[in-house]
């Protein structure tokens, strides 16, 4: 099972952070955090790295029912989607698969909320 969703876009890298962002929030998401890998990697490590930023991606319904079902589930969320840009320059956004994560959880409960989960992120993934 892959862990991710992807989707090599037609769009400028920051055309497809504002489309995910907004796509997000069609299927109730909103981004909690959001990560600049390159610019943490110059700032830290003083190397060059693509343009690459982490959405941390949460819907409040899904999240409040997983913490419910499970207390310790908030160390896997939220749920991250990124955007790249290779070198070739090319827009690539992935999403993480709920479903592949919670297979380390023993928690049966878990299972529709990650296949729903799972299928809103989809559902993003495949409008872009």
């Amino acid at each position: 099972m892959e862990y991710f969703t992807s989707k090599t876009v037609d769009l400028s890298y920051d055309q497809a952070i504002a489309k995910v962002t907004e796509l997000l929030k069609d299927e109730g998401f909103g981004v909690l955090t959001e990560i600049d890998v390159r610019e943490t990697l110059k700032k830290k490590l003083d190397v060059d790295f693509k343009k690459y930023k982490i959405l941390g991606a949460c819907n409040p319904n899904f999240a409040h029912k997983a913490l419910q079902a499970e207390d310790k589930i908030g160390v896997m969320l939220p749920c991250n989607v990124i955007v790249e840009e290779h070198e070739d320059g090319t827009v690539e956004v992935s999403a993480v698969n709920p479903v592949a994560s919670m297979q380390a959880v023993s928690n049966e409960a878990l299972q529709p909320i990650a296949d729903q989960v799972k299928t809103n992120l989809e559902r993003v993934i495949d409008h872009l």
